[in-house]
């Protein structure tokens, strides 16, 4: 679930490159200069990066945090993971945003051996 407040500061920015592409449409039926078309292509993808990055840093990184949590909770010291666990903990703080996804479904998979482990 997207916050609110995100998604309060994503409406904008969505809103602005929506106005920034219906006026590319509007260049192009006007035959306007290649090159102020180019200049506004390059500012809609500028904008819609920057969202893109809002997102997946507010969304993955807070939920990545809370799992990492969760999981070195979970592990009673002797769970087999521990240096898994330590080193995405360690790593977290410098993660690129890109990767985010990518520990996020790793941390998943841990928290559920740990599930696991305890059950038995």
């Amino acid at each position: 679930m997207i916050p609110r407040d995100l998604s309060k500061d994503l409406k904008p920015r969505l809103q602005s490159i929506n106005g920034q592409i219906s006026g590319l449409v509007k260049m192009l039926d006007e035959d306007t200069d290649p090159e102020k078309i180019l200049i506004q292509f390059k500012a809609a993808q500028k904008g819609l990066e920057k969202a893109y990055f809002l997102l997946l840093d507010e969304t993955y990184r807070k939920a990545l945090a809370i799992k990492i949590s969760e999981t070195v909770e979970a592990c009673p010291g002797n769970c087999g993971n521990e240096d898994r666990i330590e080193f995405i903990r360690k790593q977290f703080p410098n993660l690129e945003l890109d990767s985010l996804t990518d520990k996020m479904k790793e941390i998943a998979s841990l928290k559920a051996k740990l599930e696991d482990y305890s059950d038995k």
